[in-house]
Formats: C-alpha cells, sequence, structure tokens
C-alpha cells in the first residue's frame, strides 16, 4: 500500500497542480458544532439524501422549497408521529418526491432522531461524539438504525452535515483495489475494517481528516 503522499502526488500529477486536488475540501465540524445542529436540519439532510437517490440532482433541488413546506420544515416531532391520514395525504403531494418507500424512511428517521436526542441530548451529539478510528460502525449503526440510510447514502449525509468522513465512491474504490486494501467494492465486515485500517494509516502519516484523505483517493483515479 502507497503511503499518502504517494497517492497524493498521483492526484496533483492527474490534476495538475496542488490548488486543483486540495482547494475546496471543507474543514469538518468539531463534535460540540455537530452537537449544536437541530434535529431537523439532519432530517433535512436524510431526507434529501433519500429521496435523492435515483432522482436527478436538477430535479431535486427544484422542489427543495416546496418539500421543505409539504414536510413542515422537516419538524422532527411530527414527522415521527405521522398518521397515517397524512401518510397517504404526503403520497398525493405533488411537492414532494411521491414515493412512499421513502416518505416512511423519513418517518423512521425521525423516530430515530428523536430516540438519540433523549439518549444524546442531540443527534448530533452522537454523531460528533463517535470515533473517526470506528468510522465503518458509525456507518454500520445509521444502515441498522436508521431507515434507507445504507450504501453511499449515510456517508454523504455525514459529509454533508460535515462529519469527518470518507464516501466509497467508484473512484476511491478503484484506489482502494490498486493499493491493495480491498479486491472489490467492500461489503463484508473484513473488507469494511480492512478499509478503515488504511484510512488511519494514511491518517496517522498524514494528519488529515478523512474528508481530505477520501477526496484525494478519489481525484488520484478520476
Amino acid at each position: 500500500m502507497r503511503s499518502y503522499d504517494d497517492i497524493l502526488m498521483i492526484a496533483v500529477e492527474r490534476k495538475g497542480g496542488f490548488g486543483a486536488v486540495l482547494d475546496g475540501i471543507e474543514t469538518p465540524k468539531t463534535a460540540d458544532e455537530l452537537a449544536a445542529i437541530s434535529g431537523s436540519d439532519w432530517l433535512r439532510a436524510m431526507c434529501f439524501g433519500i429521496m435523492g437517490t435515483g432522482i436527478s440532482m436538477k430535479v431535486l433541488q427544484a422542489k427543495e422549497a416546496e418539500m421543505t413546506e409539504a414536510f413542515h420544515n422537516f419538524d422532527v416531532n411530527r414527522i415521527a408521529h405521522m398518521s397515517e391520514d397524512w401518510f397517504h395525504e404526503l403520497l398525493g403531494d405533488r411537492r414532494i418526491i411521491r414515493n412512499a418507500p421513502k416518505v416512511r424512511a423519513l418517518q423512521e428517521n425521525a423516530a430515530l432522531i428523536q430516540a438519540v436526542e433523549a439518549e444524546c441530548g442531540s443527534f448530533g451529539r452522537k454523531i460528533g461524539d463517535w470515533p473517526n478510528t470506528d468510522y465503518i460502525g458509525l456507518l454500520a449503526w445509521l444502515k441498522s438504525e436508521g431507515s434507507r440510510l445504507g450504501g453511499n447514502t449515510g456517508p454523504y449525509v455525514l459529509r454533508h452535515m460535515g462529519k469527518e468522513s470518507f464516501i466509497l465512491t467508484r473512484d476511491v474504490v478503484a484506489r482502494l483495489v490498486a493499493e491493495g486494501v480491498v479486491d472489490k467494492a467492500p461489503t463484508s465486515k473484513t473488507a469494511m475494517r480492512a478499509v478503515q485500517e488504511a484510512f488511519d494509516t494514511w491518517q496517522a502519516q498524514s494528519g488529515q481528516s478523512f474528508t481530505t484523505i477520501s477526496r484525494v483517493l478519489a481525484q488520484s483515479v478520476g
């Protein structure tokens, strides 16, 4: 497995400079900054992450204001206790992506946020305090306890909200394969542990966040 610096140089050569590779990568939020994010904002991010699956970004962005209105500004309590009448009304509401499993997932994730808030004070507190050395555990938790937050949906939500994160995109997986970390897109626990160990190693070498490392890996290929 190459060092972080070696992979960074591959990316720099491909993209034509350090600025092209590193500029625009956002600094992850601190645990306290994540803890301060409201439950409704987390639910909003989950909603657009879930609703956006299989939908063009242009269509999703065009519906953002209307969806926010339809879901009452993503009021966690209201959505968690969604009545069946409201559920069926939403399935006929042209302001949203009218997909029953996705609407139900929003309700289930609102209930998850409520439960975590009761336990930890805020949903963001649990996310912020989750150690980076067990990032794959956080992904597994989102997949098992949340609804439709598996695959890359959960990681994209985390990155959007500012949690230090790596996302196993096609290009990131291609670099991991090239480095001998995995032999294909990781799905097993063993493969995910290998990915975690690789990112831990690159972080120890570089002092960079998983977010930066992930972006560098992607740009070393694509």
